[in-house]
């Protein structure tokens, strides 16, 4: 029997690219299913929630294929930090975080409508800031756009001027767990792609 296609349903280059590292055949087909924001939800459980909200809407339409849907917050203590809406708040999202640990939750969610299987997940991932100025973070977001990511910032791009340390997956900061996410795939009979 063949393994189903797998679809990624997130339109997030950096997910894309981390798949594509690894050799995955797949193919993109973004959800456009609207982001949970419950204050009612922790990090994870919001991120799980949305992950699998955003599988199902694609699943819905490919029920054949295996979709992976996944969503990541930055939570610091008790507040979650979604994508920013302006650079504005972008830098107010750093300045919070600067100097200190907070953790990245990514929540993924993988379904197989036509098979009646389905998995959902979270990776959790420490992160500390270093001590950031705001010329210091307002020059980083002149190289990087915030605004497509969680917390507003990217590890895979200039991490080094934000991050301190990182404790746990890297491929998590940067929105795919992809430790997690290679044995999970097995499990479904998704196989990294091999060469002839």
């Amino acid at each position: 029997m063949n393994s189903p296609t797998l679809i990624l349903a997130s339109a997030s280059p950096r997910r894309a690219d981390l798949l594509r590292q690894a050799e995955y055949d797949f193919v993109i087909l973004p959800s456009e299913v609207e982001e949970s924001a419950s204050e009612d939800l922790s990090g994870g459980e919001l991120a799980q929630l949305n992950a699998y909200r955003k599988a199902r809407f694609v699943a819905k339409k490919h029920p054949d294929a295996l979709v992976l849907g996944v969503d990541t917050v930055v939570v610091l203590g008790s507040r979650i930090f979604g994508k920013p809406a302006s650079l504005a708040e972008a830098e107010k999202m750093v300045l919070k975080l600067q100097g200190k640990t907070h953790t990245v939750v990514t929540g993924v969610c993988l379904i197989h409508l036509r098979g009646h299987r389905q998995r959902i997940f979270k990776v959790e991932t420490d992160v500390t800031f270093k001590k950031l100025t705001s010329e210091e973070i307002r020059r980083y977001h002149t190289v990087v756009n915030p605004l497509d990511k969680a917390g507003a910032y990217g590890v895979q791009e200039q991490g080094g001027t934000l991050v301190e340390s990182v404790s746990g997956s890297i491929s998590n900061v940067a929105g795919l767990p992809m430790e997690r996410l290679e044995i999970e795939l097995a499990a479904f009979g998704i196989p990294e792609l091999v060469e002839p």
